[in-house]
């Protein structure tokens, strides 16, 4: 199997916020990264990516999982990127490391993601009617579990916490590569997406916990591959780090 490379590249956010407007991407930062990532390195050659910024910061910067280094993408970069979408970019200051090629079955470590836990409808609930389409995880949980006539004390006993459904979900995703030890939703939004001429509103949501690997072979492939929908515009990269001694 080819190395994976984890890339960090830094990112000039009053540029990159103006190259967005002259794009038409203003609405959709996501979609405005998706592009420049692609104009200037290739089609899904830095994904899943996360967008990392302070609050009031001039510089951000894109971590993103890559089959490239970093010299090759800066000659690629360099070689196709347009003007524009490089001026966004501080090219000479992406720098990448490799990351290990096997993952020791039992070893623990914390992970910080950004996901949209959504699922898509097989059937219809409540007043989504078109089969496939995309739904927040908690509302069609709540959607599928509630009687029609249900009162409004059901609903209160049958609701699960929100936070619980999209751990659940998460969980889920994980399925035999790694084993959610604890896991806590440290933000919750709810944000409009442009995909093409689609609009849809969804959960934007932010875990960070403690996982153990359960499958080598399965747990590289959710770094390379991401979690969950929407990986091409910056959610599902998963971010590993040291797990608390204990």
């Amino acid at each position: 199997m080819n190395i994976l490379h984890m890339i960090s590249l830094p990112v000039n956010v009053r540029a990159l916020r103006q190259w967005a407007v002259n794009r038409g991407f203003a609405a959709d930062e996501g979609r405005a990264l998706h592009h420049l990532l692609n104009e200037n390195f290739g089609k899904s050659v830095l994904q899943p990516f996360r967008f990392m910024v302070a609050s009031g910061a001039r510089t951000a910067t894109i971590y993103a999982y890559s089959p490239s280094d970093a010299e090759t993408l800066q000659q690629i970069a360099r070689d196709f990127g347009a003007p524009d979408a490089l001026a966004v970019c501080n090219i000479s200051q992406l720098a990448s490391k490799s990351m290990p090629n096997k993952w020791q079955v039992g070893r623990r470590l914390a992970f910080d993601i950004r996901v949209r836990p959504v699922r898509r409808l097989r059937r219809p609930a409540g007043e989504f009617r078109q089969q496939g389409a995309e739904v927040d995880a908690y509302l069609l949980n709540v959607l599928r579990r509630l009687p029609k006539d249900s009162c409004d004390e059901m609903q209160s006993e049958l609701n699960a916490p929100r936070d619980q459904v999209y751990a659940q979900w998460l969980a889920e995703r994980f399925s035999n590569a790694a084993y959610i030890e604890n896991v806590t939703m440290t933000s919750f939004e709810r944000s409009r997406v442009l995909r093409g001429e689609r609009k849809s509103e969804g959960p934007d949501v932010t875990f960070q916990g403690e996982l153990t690997v359960r499958e080598s072979g399965r747990f590289g492939q959710i770094l390379r591959s991401g979690i969950g929908r929407h990986k091409a515009y910056g959610y599902g990269m998963l971010l590993l780090r040291p797990p608390k001694v204990t």
